[in-house]
């Protein structure tokens, strides 16, 4: 499998801590490479943020058009009927950033997933069957995707990773009760997970970004 193409910002020479961070539906690697100056501390060890950018696809809830995306998105309930085979290919996509980021360096359990709305489905679906500890799991406004396989193949290593998560309560995109269900669901299985909740819709908050930087630098101690 070849290596997606990335955007990347390191914050200092010879990173110890990679966040590897997946764009939502329909955007690129740049989307949030903005973000980094705002929510890094100068405290911090040195950390390469990496931003994938999904392949192009045909999506079907967009009538077809082709367009940067984890997977398709068939219908607005997100869960009724899913694309299995996408949200696995792309698993695939993000174990092989992974293992690059080891290559060069950093290990594993130095190693935080993050993604907005789409990108967080993946980095749930990703992380938590990892086969190695990783840092944490950052899931911003999103969901729990092909959430009925999870607990067959769920990793020991990740059964007490770290989840931030995040969500819009005006949320018109993936709905802030498909997010709580998610949430649930991880609860059921012993997961512990960082709720916040913000009043925004399916978008990114100063408070937000406060909050998961204050998350970040505890994972970081």
């Amino acid at each position: 499998m070849s290596l997606l193409p990335t955007v990347e910002n390191e914050t200092a020479a010879n990173p110890v801590y990679s966040v590897i961070w997946l764009h939502g539906l329909g955007a690129d690697g740049h989307d949030f490479a903005p973000i980094v100056p705002e929510l890094v501390s100068p405290e911090w060890p040195a950390i390469r943020f990496v931003f994938p950018h999904a392949p192009v696809r045909p999506v079907t809830i967009n009538n077809g058009m082709a367009m940067r995306a984890w997977y398709d998105i068939y219908g607005f309930d997100l869960v009724s009927r899913q694309d299995e085979a996408g949200t696995r290919e792309s698993i695939g996509q993000v174990e092989a950033l992974i293992a690059r980021e080891q290559e060069r360096g950093v290990p594993s359990e130095r190693i935080l997933l993050a993604g907005f709305s789409q990108g967080g489905a993946i980095a749930l679906a990703a992380g938590l069957r990892h086969p190695q500890k990783l840092a944490g799991i950052i899931a911003l406004s999103t969901y729990l995707p092909i959430a009925h396989t999870l607990a067959a193949e769920r990793s020991v290593a990740n059964a007490q990773v770290p989840i931030f998560w995040g969500h819009g309560t005006y949320d018109p995109v993936v709905a802030l009760q498909r997010g709580a269900d998610s949430r649930t669901a991880l609860e059921a299985l012993g997961y512990q997970v960082a709720w916040h909740t913000y009043p925004m819709p399916h978008a990114v908050c100063p408070d937000e970004i406060a909050d998961l930087r204050r998350w970040i630098g505890e994972r970081l101690r």
